[in-house]
C-alpha cells in the first residue's frame, strides 16, 4: 500500500513501518499475543475456539516505525458461508503482510501442518506461545520438525501470561520492517470504528458468562451509537442475534437478568475504551441460520 503524499513532513528516511499478520489455527494465542504487544485490547480473548471473525488490525507507533499488527481468525477448513469469509480475512491478511508471525502452542508437539499450507513463502517467524506451561527444551523436536518443513527468519518462545520475550520479539519484528512511511497517522491504534469494538466487547461478554450455555454462534450489532453533548451519557443500542428461540430465552433470563448481568459488564468495558459514560441498550434477535446466509453475512459486515 502507498500513499501519494507522505502523513508527516518531518519523517526520517529511514523510516519503517509494515504489516504483521498473526496467524495460526484456533486458540493458539493470536489475540492474547497482538493485545499484549500493543498494551493494549483490542481483540476480544474467550476460551471458545473461532472467537476472532474479522481482521482486526493494531497499530503500533514510535518515532522512527510503524507496525501494523493484523490479528486474524484460526484457520481452519471452511464448513459454512461464515467460515468462507473467516478464511478470506486470512488470506487476505497474509497477502497484504511483509511478516508473518505463525503461532504454535508450545504444549501441542505436533506441527500444525494444514496452517502451515495456507501461509505460502512470506517471510516468518515461528512463535511459540504459552511457554509458561511446558520446560523450554522439550520445545526442540517441534522446533526441529517445523524446521524440516519450512525455512522461519526466527524462533521466538514466548508467554504472553508471564510478559515472556515479548519486548524481544517486538523488537525482532520493528528491525525486519521495510522502510517507509507511516500508513496511519501516529496517535492511531486501529482502523476500526467505536461501534465494531463496542460490538466485540458484548460479545465476549456473552462467551464469557454464557460458555456452556451459547454456543458459537453470536453474532453482535450496534444498530445505533449516540454522541450526547457533555454531562450526559452516549446512547448505544445493540442486537445479539442467536439461531433459536431457546438461546434467546437463555440470555434473556427471568426477568430480564441474564441480560442485565451481559449488560453490565459489557458496559463497564465499553466505557473504559471510549473513556466516557454510555447508556447501553441490548435486545436479543433470532435470525436463523444466519451464518450460512451470504446476504445476511453482507449486512452483517462480513467480507471475504
Amino acid at each position: 500500500m502507498e500513499h501519494s503524499e507522505p502523513l508527516f513532513d518531518d519523517i526520517s528516511d529511514d523510516h519503517t513501518s509494515g504489516y504483521v499478520a498473526i496467524v495460526g489455527k484456533p486458540n493458539v494465542g493470536k489475540s492474547t499475543l497482538m493485545n499484549a504487544l500493543l498494551g493494549e485490547k483490542l481483540s476480544i480473548v474467550t476460551k471458545k475456539p473461532q472467537t476472532t471473525r474479522h481482521r482486526v488490525l493494531g497499530i503500533h507507533s514510535g518515532p522512527e516505525h510503524q507496525a501494523i499488527f493484523l490479528d486474524t481468525p484460526g484457520i481452519i477448513e471452511p464448513r459454512y458461508a461464515l467460515h468462507e469469509t473467516m478464511m478470506g480475512q486470512v488470506q487476505g491478511a497474509i497477502r497484504d503482510a511483509d511478516l508473518l508471525l505463525f503461532l504454535h502452542e508450545a504444549t501441542q508437539d505436533e506441527p500444525d501442518t494444514q496452517s502451515l499450507k495456507k501461509i505460502g513463502d512470506t517471510p516468518a517467524f515461528l512463535v511459540l506461545t504459552k511457554m509458561d506451561l511446558i520446560p523450554k527444551e522439550e520445545t526442540l523436536p517441534l522446533v526441529e520438525s517445523y524446521e524440516d518443513r519450512r525455512a522461519f527468519d526466527e524462533v521466538v518462545p514466548t508467554s504472553a501470561k508471564e510478559g515472556f520475550n515479548l519486548q524481544t520479539l517486538l523488537h525482532l519484528v520493528l528491525d525486519t520492517l521495510p522502510e517507509g512511511p507511516p500508513f496511519y497517522p501516529k496517535d492511531r491504534i486501529s482502523e476500526h470504528p467505536e461501534r465494531f469494538f463496542v460490538a466485540e466487547m458484548i460479545r465476549e461478554k456473552v462467551y464469557k458468562h454464557y460458555h456452556q450455555e451459547i454456543p458459537y454462534s453470536v453474532q453482535v450489532n450496534v444498530v445505533a451509537y449516540e454522541e450526547r453533548p457533555e454531562g450526559t451519557k452516549d446512547y448505544i443500542d445493540a442486537e445479539i442475534v442467536v439461531m433459536e428461540e431457546s438461546h434467546k430465552g437463555i440470555l434473556i433470563g427471568e426477568g430480564g437478568k441474564a441480560l442485565k448481568k451481559v449488560g453490565t459488564a459489557a458496559r463497564e468495558d465499553i466505557e473504559a475504551f471510549v473513556q466516557s459514560p454510555v447508556y447501553l441498550n441490548l435486545h436479543v434477535k433470532v435470525q436463523e441460520n444466519w451464518r450460512d446466509r451470504k446476504t445476511v453475512l453482507r449486512s452483517y459486515g462480513y467480507r471475504a
